[in-house]
Protein backbone atom coordinates (compact mmCIF):
# COMPACT_ATOMS: atom_id res chain seq x y z
CA UNK A 1 0.00 0.00 0.00
CA UNK A 2 1.07 3.59 -0.33
CA UNK A 3 0.16 6.31 2.13
CA UNK A 4 -0.79 9.41 0.14
CA UNK A 5 0.90 12.32 1.85
CA UNK A 6 -0.72 15.33 3.49
CA UNK A 7 -2.20 17.85 1.07
CA UNK A 8 -1.45 15.84 -2.07
CA UNK A 9 -5.08 15.22 -3.06
CA UNK A 10 -7.46 17.99 -4.15
CA UNK A 11 -9.84 18.99 -1.38
CA UNK A 12 -12.90 17.57 -3.14
CA UNK A 13 -11.17 14.23 -3.66
CA UNK A 14 -9.98 14.07 -0.05
CA UNK A 15 -13.48 14.83 1.23
CA UNK A 16 -15.06 12.35 -1.16
CA UNK A 17 -12.84 9.46 -0.09
CA UNK A 18 -13.50 10.35 3.53
CA UNK A 19 -17.24 10.17 2.94
CA UNK A 20 -16.94 6.80 1.19
CA UNK A 21 -14.75 5.33 3.94
CA UNK A 22 -16.76 6.63 6.92
CA UNK A 23 -19.61 4.04 6.89
CA UNK A 24 -17.11 1.16 6.80
CA UNK A 25 -15.17 2.61 9.72
CA UNK A 26 -18.32 3.13 11.80
CA UNK A 27 -19.49 -0.41 11.05
CA UNK A 28 -16.04 -1.65 12.04
CA UNK A 29 -16.19 0.20 15.35
CA UNK A 30 -19.57 -1.35 16.09
CA UNK A 31 -18.18 -4.79 15.23
CA UNK A 32 -15.17 -4.34 17.51
CA UNK A 33 -17.42 -3.24 20.39
CA UNK A 34 -19.66 -6.27 19.83
CA UNK A 35 -16.69 -8.63 19.82
CA UNK A 36 -15.25 -7.19 23.02
CA UNK A 37 -18.59 -7.39 24.81
CA UNK A 38 -19.25 -10.99 23.79
CA UNK A 39 -15.66 -12.23 23.94
CA UNK A 40 -13.43 -10.02 26.13
CA UNK A 41 -10.57 -12.50 25.76
CA UNK A 42 -10.15 -11.28 22.15
CA UNK A 43 -8.84 -7.94 23.40
CA UNK A 44 -5.19 -9.01 23.16
CA UNK A 45 -5.70 -10.56 19.76
CA UNK A 46 -7.25 -7.38 18.41
CA UNK A 47 -4.42 -5.32 19.86
CA UNK A 48 -1.87 -7.66 18.28
CA UNK A 49 -3.57 -7.39 14.88
CA UNK A 50 -3.46 -3.61 15.11
CA UNK A 51 0.18 -3.65 16.18
CA UNK A 52 1.10 -5.98 13.32
CA UNK A 53 -0.53 -3.59 10.86
CA UNK A 54 1.17 -0.58 12.44
CA UNK A 55 4.65 -2.09 12.29
CA UNK A 56 4.45 -3.49 8.76
CA UNK A 57 2.80 -0.44 7.22
CA UNK A 58 5.38 1.86 8.83
CA UNK A 59 8.19 0.18 6.86
CA UNK A 60 8.06 2.55 3.90
CA UNK A 61 10.14 2.91 0.76
CA UNK A 62 10.11 6.01 -1.49
CA UNK A 63 7.90 5.58 -4.56
CA UNK A 64 5.71 7.88 -6.66
CA UNK A 65 5.90 11.56 -5.74
CA UNK A 66 3.41 12.16 -2.96
CA UNK A 67 3.35 8.55 -1.84
CA UNK A 68 5.44 5.56 -0.77
CA UNK A 69 5.46 1.78 -0.92
CA UNK A 70 5.26 -0.59 2.04
CA UNK A 71 3.53 -3.73 3.32
CA UNK A 72 0.09 -3.27 4.82
CA UNK A 73 -0.23 -5.94 7.52
CA UNK A 74 -4.04 -5.93 7.25
CA UNK A 75 -4.39 -9.43 5.84
CA UNK A 76 -3.68 -11.10 9.17
CA UNK A 77 -6.41 -9.22 11.02
CA UNK A 78 -8.88 -9.69 8.17
CA UNK A 79 -8.34 -13.46 8.31
CA UNK A 80 -8.63 -13.56 12.11
CA UNK A 81 -11.46 -11.09 12.75
CA UNK A 82 -12.99 -10.12 9.42
CA UNK A 83 -12.68 -7.04 7.19
CA UNK A 84 -15.03 -4.81 9.20
CA UNK A 85 -12.74 -4.98 12.21
CA UNK A 86 -9.75 -4.02 10.07
CA UNK A 87 -11.58 -0.97 8.74
CA UNK A 88 -11.65 0.33 12.30
CA UNK A 89 -8.20 -0.87 13.40
CA UNK A 90 -6.64 0.28 10.14
CA UNK A 91 -8.09 3.75 10.62
CA UNK A 92 -6.55 3.97 14.09
CA UNK A 93 -3.20 2.84 12.67
CA UNK A 94 -3.30 5.40 9.87
CA UNK A 95 -4.34 8.16 12.25
CA UNK A 96 -1.48 7.47 14.65
CA UNK A 97 1.00 7.21 11.79
CA UNK A 98 -0.15 10.55 10.39
CA UNK A 99 0.12 12.25 13.79
CA UNK A 100 3.26 10.59 15.16
CA UNK A 101 5.30 9.59 12.11
CA UNK A 102 4.19 12.12 9.48
CA UNK A 103 3.34 9.05 7.40
CA UNK A 104 0.30 9.83 5.30
CA UNK A 105 -1.81 12.76 6.44
CA UNK A 106 -5.06 13.92 8.00
CA UNK A 107 -6.42 15.43 4.80
CA UNK A 108 -5.73 12.19 2.91
CA UNK A 109 -6.84 9.92 5.75
CA UNK A 110 -10.07 8.91 4.01
CA UNK A 111 -8.29 7.89 0.82
CA UNK A 112 -5.65 5.93 2.73
CA UNK A 113 -8.29 4.25 4.87
CA UNK A 114 -10.27 3.22 1.80
CA UNK A 115 -7.29 1.60 0.09
CA UNK A 116 -5.49 0.04 3.06
CA UNK A 117 -8.19 -0.56 5.67
CA UNK A 118 -11.17 -1.37 3.44
CA UNK A 119 -10.26 -2.69 -0.01
CA UNK A 120 -7.20 -4.68 1.07
CA UNK A 121 -8.88 -6.45 4.02
CA UNK A 122 -11.99 -7.31 1.99
CA UNK A 123 -9.86 -8.88 -0.75
CA UNK A 124 -7.82 -10.82 1.83
CA UNK A 125 -10.96 -11.99 3.62
CA UNK A 126 -12.66 -13.03 0.39
CA UNK A 127 -9.65 -15.07 -0.71
CA UNK A 128 -9.36 -16.63 2.75
CA UNK A 129 -13.00 -17.70 2.64
CA UNK A 130 -12.56 -19.07 -0.88
CA UNK A 131 -9.51 -21.06 0.15
CA UNK A 132 -11.41 -22.50 3.11
CA UNK A 133 -14.33 -23.58 0.92
CA UNK A 134 -11.97 -25.20 -1.60
CA UNK A 135 -10.05 -26.91 1.23
CA UNK A 136 -6.76 -25.47 -0.02
CA UNK A 137 -3.61 -25.82 2.13
CA UNK A 138 -3.57 -23.32 5.00
CA UNK A 139 -0.18 -21.83 4.15
CA UNK A 140 -1.10 -21.31 0.49
CA UNK A 141 -4.41 -19.71 1.40
CA UNK A 142 -2.88 -17.33 3.95
CA UNK A 143 -0.06 -16.39 1.59
CA UNK A 144 -2.41 -15.68 -1.31
CA UNK A 145 -4.86 -13.72 0.84
CA UNK A 146 -2.17 -11.52 2.40
CA UNK A 147 -0.24 -10.97 -0.83
CA UNK A 148 -3.21 -10.13 -3.04
CA UNK A 149 -4.77 -7.99 -0.30
CA UNK A 150 -1.58 -5.94 -0.35
CA UNK A 151 -1.62 -5.71 -4.16
CA UNK A 152 -5.30 -4.73 -4.17
CA UNK A 153 -4.44 -1.84 -1.88
CA UNK A 154 -1.66 -0.70 -4.19
CA UNK A 155 -3.95 -0.88 -7.25
CA UNK A 156 -6.56 1.17 -5.39
CA UNK A 157 -4.04 3.86 -4.46
CA UNK A 158 -2.81 4.00 -8.06
CA UNK A 159 -6.42 4.49 -9.16
CA UNK A 160 -6.97 7.23 -6.57
CA UNK A 161 -3.91 9.12 -7.80
CA UNK A 162 -4.93 8.62 -11.44
CA UNK A 163 -8.39 10.03 -10.74
CA UNK A 164 -6.84 13.05 -9.06
CA UNK A 165 -4.11 13.58 -11.66
CA UNK A 166 -5.16 12.15 -15.04
CA UNK A 167 -2.69 12.23 -17.90
CA UNK A 168 -3.22 15.30 -20.13
CA UNK A 169 -3.39 13.12 -23.24
CA UNK A 170 -4.53 9.65 -22.18
CA UNK A 171 -6.60 10.60 -19.14
CA UNK A 172 -7.25 8.16 -16.31
CA UNK A 173 -6.05 5.07 -18.19
CA UNK A 174 -2.65 6.55 -18.99
CA UNK A 175 -2.13 7.90 -15.49
CA UNK A 176 -3.24 4.62 -13.91
CA UNK A 177 -0.82 2.65 -16.07
CA UNK A 178 2.01 5.03 -15.16
CA UNK A 179 1.32 5.01 -11.42
CA UNK A 180 0.81 1.23 -11.35
CA UNK A 181 4.00 0.58 -13.28
CA UNK A 182 6.11 2.69 -10.95
CA UNK A 183 4.53 1.24 -7.81
CA UNK A 184 4.95 -2.33 -9.09
CA UNK A 185 8.75 -2.14 -8.91
CA UNK A 186 8.69 -2.01 -5.11
CA UNK A 187 5.18 -3.19 -4.26
CA UNK A 188 5.20 -6.64 -5.86
CA UNK A 189 8.29 -7.82 -3.91
CA UNK A 190 6.84 -6.25 -0.75
CA UNK A 191 3.52 -8.04 -1.29
CA UNK A 192 5.30 -11.38 -1.65
CA UNK A 193 7.29 -10.65 1.50
CA UNK A 194 4.12 -9.74 3.38
CA UNK A 195 2.51 -12.99 2.30
CA UNK A 196 5.44 -14.99 3.64
CA UNK A 197 5.58 -13.07 6.93
CA UNK A 198 1.84 -13.52 7.45
CA UNK A 199 2.17 -17.28 6.90
CA UNK A 200 4.91 -17.45 9.54
CA UNK A 201 2.86 -15.43 12.03
CA UNK A 202 -0.29 -17.49 11.42
CA UNK A 203 1.70 -20.69 11.90
CA UNK A 204 3.07 -19.38 15.19
CA UNK A 205 -0.41 -18.37 16.35
CA UNK A 206 -1.81 -21.78 15.46
CA UNK A 207 1.00 -23.55 17.31
CA UNK A 208 0.44 -21.37 20.36
CA UNK A 209 -3.28 -22.11 20.25
CA UNK A 210 -2.63 -25.84 19.97
CA UNK A 211 -0.22 -25.68 22.91
CA UNK A 212 -2.78 -23.88 25.05
CA UNK A 213 -5.42 -26.48 24.20
CA UNK A 214 -2.98 -29.30 25.06
CA UNK A 215 -2.13 -27.71 28.39
CA UNK A 216 -5.78 -27.24 29.25
CA UNK A 217 -6.46 -30.92 28.52
CA UNK A 218 -3.55 -31.99 30.71
CA UNK A 219 -4.84 -29.80 33.53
Amino acid sequence: MMHIMEGYLPVAHAAGWGAVAAPFVVAGGVRVRTLLRSAPHLRMGLAAAGAFTFVLSALKLPSVTGSCSHPTGTGLGAIQFGPSVMAFLGTLVLLFQALLLAHGGLSTLGANVFSMAIVGPWVSYGLWQLGQKLALPLAATVFTAAMLGDLATYVTTAAQLAIAYPDPETGFAGAFAAFSGIFAVTQIPLAILEGLVTVVVMHALNERGAAIVALSKEA
